[in-house]
């Protein structure tokens, strides 16, 4: 194998490193809880907090509706719940 050749097969390996780490800390670094813990939203507002899996929402705070709970900051439900929320009820509406 020749140098040019060894160098590029090495450049090609480090290329793939760093995308392999860049996928592994995108979905852990910028997750909206930690593993083992679910979000859940504030009543008539936008704010949220994390919950141990399985464990009932805190008083004033409601678990978000299927489908429809942010995963990693910036996604698509974390978008939409910065302008929505749940009033006591469940139901979503415009958040003030």
């Amino acid at each position: 194998m020749g140098k040019r050749t060894r160098a590029a097969v090495l450049a090609s390996g480090l290329a793939l490193a760093a995308g392999l780490l860049s996928a592994c800390s995108f979905t852990t670094a910028d997750a909206i809880c930690n593993t083992g813990e679910d979000p859940v939203i504030a009543v008539g507002s936008t704010g949220s907090a994390c919950v141990k899996s399985g464990e009932a929402a805190p008083k004033g705070y409601l678990r978000y509706p299927a489908g429809k709970v942010p995963e990693h900051v910036g996604d698509k439900w974390d978008t939409y719940w910065e302008s929505h929320t749940l009033d006591e009820n469940g139901k979503i509406v415009p958040a003030s």
